[in-house]
């Protein structure tokens, strides 16, 4: 079994960003002022029965009653959930916080090295109100989702992680994978490192996003990465990076 372990220097650079989020990655980032969406790294066309599933997200809420400091202080690692779904609304807003797109020129939530944005967000649902049980690509730009692959594929995703039970349990889970060419085409191996911190802020953004809508969640990166590929059908280039269970928290 492959378990991905990124070399030392990588893991303190997601280490980094998922503790300081988005302050981390803009020290050492940049995202160039009024750059257009940039032909690698928009959303990749849908295929076949995926082509004609897309489903309209709710627009994502831009302002609420908890600060962003209440948000860093009541963060925690939440691996319990309650029964309850989540709805179509809060999987919206976390997969607004990770990559949502919040100018005409298609900046992102998250900072991206040279705007370039190899990170795609995929939402595994299985208790979600009113949407049936699959894997979807969130697509940034249209705020949409489109269908990846039907049916509920949390078991599977739970077995390529060593069996972790929130995986399973949780009524979502949402994956961040990289398409690390699109990056490393300009930075070059450099680049490699700079998909991981973009990983490690997304992430966080969708944690104090989910502190904010009282929705709990937890970064697994103890998978095989190939197994969690199949069970997710994802795309050659397309390696999963980590993956975020969320659901209601079983206790405050």
């Amino acid at each position: 079994m492959k378990i991905r372990r990124p070399a030392n220097r990588t893991r303190m650079l997601l280490l980094a960003a998922g503790l300081s989020g988005t302050l981390c990655c803009a020290a050492c980032q940049v995202e160039p002022a009024g750059i257009a969406a940039l032909p690698n790294s928009s959303t990749p066309a849908m295929t076949g029965h995926a082509a004609n599933s897309r489903i309209k997200l709710p627009a994502p809420a831009r302002a609420g009653t908890t600060s962003v400091e209440e948000a860093l202080a009541a963060r925690r690692s939440v691996r319990a959930y309650t029964a309850e779904p989540l709805t179509l609304a809060d999987c919206a807003q976390l997969l607004w916080a990770a990559q949502g797109v919040t100018s005409p020129e298609g900046l992102r939530t998250a900072p991206s090295a040279g705007a370039l944005y190899p990170l795609e967000v995929f939402l595994v649902a299985g208790r979600v109100t009113d949407l049936p049980a699959g894997v979807y690509r969130y697509d940034a730009h249209a705020h949409e989702l489109a269908l990846a692959a039907a049916g509920d594929r949390r078991a599977a995703l739970s077995e390529a992680a060593l069996g972790q039970s929130p995986l399973h349990e949780a009524p979502a889970v949402f994956v961040i994978a990289g398409v690390h060419a699109r990056t490393t085409g300009k930075y070059g191996d450099r680049g490699v490192d700079y998909v991981y911190v973009e990983a490690g802020a997304a992430a966080q953004n969708m944690a104090l996003q989910g502190v904010a809508r009282n929705i709990g969640t937890v970064y697994i990166g103890a998978f095989d990465d190939l197994a969690v590929k199949q069970a997710l059908e994802l795309a050659e280039d397309e390696e999963p990076l980590g993956l975020i269970p969320a659901g209601i928290p079983l206790s405050p």
